[in-house]
């Protein structure tokens, strides 16, 4: 069922596919340009995924491009300023972190189940919302938006083949298993930060 799933799949799904993969490959490697890959992939997924009628993803989708134009904008070197390093998150924004996790997931279930049909609004709106989250610490370049987005990424890929979007989840697979490695790549980088620089250790 599996295969002939990925047989049947749209040129969208594909090229999704080769944008996301992308986007997770130049993010690991701590580079600004997965904000043009993500741009792409991102558009994409929202009709495919409002077509599979699992719309938070699909808002998801456009929280995605806003942010993917924020962090571009805030990854670039500003004029006699240098760019943002890798750092850990502090006390504050985990606690940003719980509230767009627990706002983001109540306001989508809520939306969900009163204005669309979905069928799996709980579901649906915990993937997004964490995933929110994640986002919103990557484009802080926080060391645990891996841990975030990797939280949303074990949802999201049953979710999605039960949606029958098979390269969605198998992108999502790829993304898990880069995000594991990424954690790590961005755990060295942030302890060098700090050995350089001491004002950017957690508090």
């Amino acid at each position: 069922m599996f295969v002939e799933q990925i047989i049947q799949t749209d040129i969208i799904q594909w090229i999704i596919l080769i944008t996301g993969v992308s986007e997770v490959l130049l993010a690991r490697a701590n580079h600004v340009g997965l904000y043009a890959a993500g741009l792409i992939s991102s558009l994409l997924s929202i009709y495919s995924l409002f077509t599979a009628q699992l719309y938070a993803e699909s808002i998801l989708g456009m929280y995605y491009v806003a942010m993917s134009v924020y962090g571009w904008w805030f990854w670039v070197k500003k004029k006699y300023r240098p760019a943002i390093p890798v750092t850990f998150t502090n006390r504050r924004e985990w606690l940003i972190t719980a509230a767009i996790i627990a706002g983001g997931w109540i306001i989508l279930y809520t939306f969900l189940t009163r204005f669309t049909p979905s069928t799996v609004p709980m579901w649906d709106s915990w993937v997004s919302a964490t995933a929110w989250a994640g986002t919103w610490l990557l484009t802080r370049r926080k060391v645990e938006n891996w841990f975030v987005l990797n939280i949303s990424n074990i949802f999201a890929i049953p979710l999605l083949i039960q949606k029958q979007l098979p390269l969605l989840a198998v992108l999502t697979l790829f993304l898990f298993i880069v995000a594991c490695f990424g954690y790590f790549d961005w755990r060295k980088l942030a302890l060098r930060n700090m050995t350089t620089e001491p004002s950017n250790a957690a508090v």
